[in-house]
């Protein structure tokens, strides 16, 4: 049995999805799974592995309807903050329901997607409106084209994620004019965290991983906003991998004590309101 109860922050997972497959479904997926992803299933690995918070991320397939990801949000208030995806057209009354069902944010998974225009106006008040309730901007892109469009996000006073090390299949290389321009965006101060997660999906092995991590750290200067998520279920490559590979990843991504804590513990507390 899972209980909710206020605990202290031991380690924070900020990347996982729920879903079941009866939920409706986007005819504009990518994917459908053929199982279920529960709540309970994800606390369990939690537990499994001394993290005491998660953050849940809607899953693409299921569109803008959260509604699945709410119940467990409200089932789990003081384990679990969500990250949900929604219109740009959405009224301040349902952003101030989701906020006070513990979203944090929104995502906008952007591969194999025409980019918005973010400098207009329907696209700048929404991101306004984020940013006065202090949400973040999820963003899953491929790394090439983010530095061409994320100060348009930036512009509005929110702050952004880039997902699992900016999904790129040739690892990060600076001598590469639109990965360099990403790099300079960190080492400006823009707050611009990065997700060193699920470095599978970018065909990275634990070497090229470490070397990502490098020059990510060397553009911060220091760590302060890089985030973990085990990425569970794996959707996708579910015979690849599972929580116990990925946490296993993390540990030897992560060989210093300090970094790991401030990783799963420090950053994620303070952006995702734990």
């Amino acid at each position: 049995m899972i209980s909710d109860t206020n605990s202290p922050v031991k380690g924070i997972d900020t990347h996982a999805h729920i879903f079941r497959t009866d939920l409706p479904m986007t005819a504009e997926r990518r994917y459908a799974p053929d199982y279920n992803a529960l709540p309970e299933d994800f606390l369990m690995q939690l537990a499994n592995y001394n993290i005491s918070h998660g953050v849940l991320v809607q899953p693409s397939f299921l569109g803008t309807d959260n509604s699945f990801m709410l119940q467990a949000l409200c089932q789990y208030p003081q384990k679990l903050k969500g990250i949900a995806v929604v219109d740009p057209s959405i009224s301040d009354n349902e952003l101030d329901e989701l906020d006070a069902a513990g979203v944090v944010g929104i995502r906008l998974n952007l591969i194999n997607k025409p980019l918005e225009n973010y400098t207009s106006p329907l696209w700048q008040t929404f991101l306004t409106k984020l940013a006065n309730r202090k949400w973040v901007v999820e963003i899953q892109r491929e790394l090439d084209d983010l530095a061409s469009f994320l100060p348009a996000i930036l512009e509005s006073g929110v702050e952004i994620i880039v997902d699992h090390f900016g999904r790129t299949l040739e690892g990060i290389q600076p001598a590469n004019r639109a990965h360099q321009d990403f790099l300079d965006l960190l080492s400006s101060g823009a707050p611009i965290w990065t997700k060193i997660s699920a470095a599978y999906r970018c065909n990275a092995n634990i070497e090229q991983a470490q070397e990502m991590l490098a020059i990510l750290r060397s553009a911060y200067s220091h760590s302060d906003y890089l985030l973990w998520g085990s990425d569970w279920p794996n959707t996708q490559f579910e015979m690849q991998t599972n929580y116990t590979e990925q946490y296993g990843f993390m540990e030897a991504l992560l060989p210093s004590t300090d970094e790991r804590n401030k990783v799963l513990i420090t950053n994620p507390s303070k952006l995702f309101k734990f």
